[in-house]
């Protein structure tokens, strides 16, 4: 599948995502417009090509943020926060133990050689960030890993979920320590409370609403989940 980027538009905010590595995970760069700050989120490889995203936006970057520790989303990040000299952030350190395997993981999947890393801050629920005149809210989603974590941008209604949820499917939880009735609580109290028109960007394919997955979503929908 030929990747491509796609930008969508905000009053105060923009986001642009970049799908990375074989497995197309989506890497969301968030711009604050007013001062031309962004953040990463899960630059897990291609790190030139999200430098490319990066610099057509003429921001600058302020962090990078990780939603968990599988391979696709955080391979390299600490790389790409090394490369602008910015803080790593995330994710909450119940995934210290998937990060530590990441030289295992990349020789398996035929990344470029990986080293295990600590981020510069491990995130927990509750936690606020902020860049430029945005905010983030952090919320922590076990289930598909046990340190999952999804950033909620509440004044524009969007969220950076990474493998808890996608359009018409959710997360695995056949991995070590996943939980699929954690996955399930997670999705019901940390993503439906954020309300029916909140935009989602998942760890793969295209955006939706929680609206839409609380109709359509075999998994998750109202009336699956009675």
């Amino acid at each position: 599948m030929q990747s491509q980027t796609h930008d969508d538009e905000a009053p105060s905010l923009s986001l642009r995502i970049v799908p990375v590595t074989p497995f197309e995970q989506n890497c969301s760069l968030l711009i604050c417009n007013r001062t031309q700050q962004a953040v990463a989120i899960d630059p897990g490889g291609d790190l030139d090509k999200i430098d490319r995203a990066l610099k057509q936006t003429g921001a600058s970057l302020a962090y990078v943020l990780l939603t968990h520790g599988h391979i696709d989303h955080c391979g390299q990040a600490r790389e790409y926060a090394d490369r602008h000299q910015v803080a790593l952030m995330g994710p909450h350190e119940d995934d210290a133990f998937w990060i530590d395997q990441l030289p295992m993981q990349g020789h398996r999947f035929g990344f470029p050689p990986l080293k295990a890393f600590k981020p510069d801050r491990w995130l927990k629920q509750g936690d606020e960030l902020s860049f430029g005149e945005q905010k983030l809210e952090v919320h922590h989603t076990p289930g598909h890993t046990p340190g999952h974590v999804v950033f909620h941008h509440r004044a524009v209604g969007l969220a950076i979920v990474g493998d808890v949820l996608f359009d018409g499917s959710i997360g695995r939880t056949d991995f070590p320590r996943g939980n699929y009735a954690d996955l399930i609580a997670s999705i019901q109290r940390e993503l439906w409370p954020m309300g029916n028109d909140t935009r989602f960007v998942p760890g793969h394919g295209p955006m939706s609403s929680f609206g839409e997955q609380r109709e359509h979503n075999p998994y998750v929908s109202d009336a699956a989940l009675g």
